[in-house]
């Protein structure tokens, strides 16, 4: 291994906290050996690049019951093993994106005095941001609006880095269905959403029937036979790659609203319909949905009282096709993409960039 500096990436679970991680550590690279810190039978095996030389621990993701405060122990026990892999590899700064690997990451760094920095994308800081980011040498922040909650951390606000591809002008992919109708791009985010998919299924008819064409992103856990197979206009996936792409060239998003699709919607000024997840901790989701709701970029629906009429509605309302200048246009979806236009980007990779290898030290 070359001579550079040791970088640990803690971040597991969800894309969420994978991607940013990964766009933060290709920046970095050039000056840093990166090492990955997962947790056993996630996500992270998937996206994780082997030059990052993942090692996984195993860490339960806790459940609500009577032992829920013992399982928050055993997660934190899991810091004996993480100073063992922090000394094995020399590690000089710890970079992390919350998550339950983040808690015992952060405790092992600062025994060892190590410098940590760690990103919060939420707009209400998670957990382990709001207990132990003040360990932390600084909290970067997704949202400005993040600040006030944590008012005895180092924060700077950075904004959220997104994937390359995000970054750059892509071609809808070949498989994705052609046409004149418009293009939906119905997905729950990394794992997936059941409620969506279903929501999906309840209206296809309707969709085909008023000539939407429909990319769905179903997630792993969520395959469902459908009887859509000689369905033109619709065309479903398990996973892709090629989300970018995807949500740069349809003209409407419908998804749950992570921090990572909220921040990927904004660098696309795309439309969107978001409908959060009900039981994220301190109902993270629905605080990140409002804050493109209130800029009427997107509509905001509650899965609770969602149902196929009223997505039905709302989908014909924002393609009700009005005549002006002597054309059609869709004037709700016209002002959604306006109102889209008006958010302040920052080139997040760039300032995290700088934040991390200030803590460089010379050979």
């Amino acid at each position: 291994m070359s001579k550079k500096n040791n970088l640990l990436v803690a971040a597991s679970g969800t894309g969420g906290h994978i991607f940013p991680a990964l766009a933060v550590s290709k920046e970095v690279e050039d000056k840093w050996n990166i090492h990955w810190l997962g947790v056993h039978q996630r996500l992270d095996v998937n996206f994780i690049p082997k030059k990052y030389n993942l090692t996984t621990v195993n860490i339960k993701t806790p459940t609500r019951n009577i032992f829920l405060f013992y399982q928050y122990m055993e997660i934190l026990m899991s810091t004996f093993q993480i100073i063992r892999i922090l000394k094995e590899k020399k590690i000089n700064l710890v970079f992390t994106t919350g998550g339950y690997i983040s808690a015992p990451t952060i405790v092992a760094s600062k025994l060892l005095r190590i410098p940590i920095i760690i990103h919060e994308s939420n707009l209400i800081p998670g957990m382990v941001t709001k207990y132990f980011g003040f360990l932390c040498n600084y909290v970067l922040l997704g949202f400005k609006k993040t600040k006030p909650y944590l008012k005895n951390c180092k924060t700077i606000y950075t904004g959220t880095p997104l994937r390359e591809q995000f970054y750059k002008s892509n071609l809808l992919p070949k498989w994705a269905p052609k046409g004149k109708g418009p293009l939906l791009l119905v997905m729950g985010g990394s794992q997936g959403a059941k409620a969506i998919n279903q929501i999906l299924y309840e209206s296809l008819e309707f969709l085909v029937k008023k000539q939407f064409r429909i990319v769905h992103i179903i997630g792993e856990s969520n395959q469902k036979s459908v009887k859509a197979k000689n369905l033109r206009n619709y065309v479903q996936k398990k996973f892709t790659n090629e989300i970018a792409a995807l949500i740069q060239n349809c003209d409407l998003v419908i998804s749950r609203s992570g921090a990572g699709t909220i921040n990927e919607l904004i660098e696309t000024e795309k439309p969107s319909i978001l409908i959060p997840y009900p039981y994220s901790k301190n109902n993270h989701q629905e605080k990140n949905a409002i804050i493109l709701a209130e800029k009427g970029g997107s509509v905001f629906m509650n899965q609770n009282i969602i149902s196929k009429e009223v997505l039905e509605e709302t989908l014909e309302r924002i393609f009700k096709i009005k005549l002006k200048n002597g054309k059609n246009h869709y004037e709700i979806l016209d002002l959604m993409k306006k109102n889209m236009e008006n958010n302040n980007k920052i080139k997040s990779k760039i300032e995290i960039k700088k934040l991390i290898n200030y803590f460089l030290k010379e050979f």
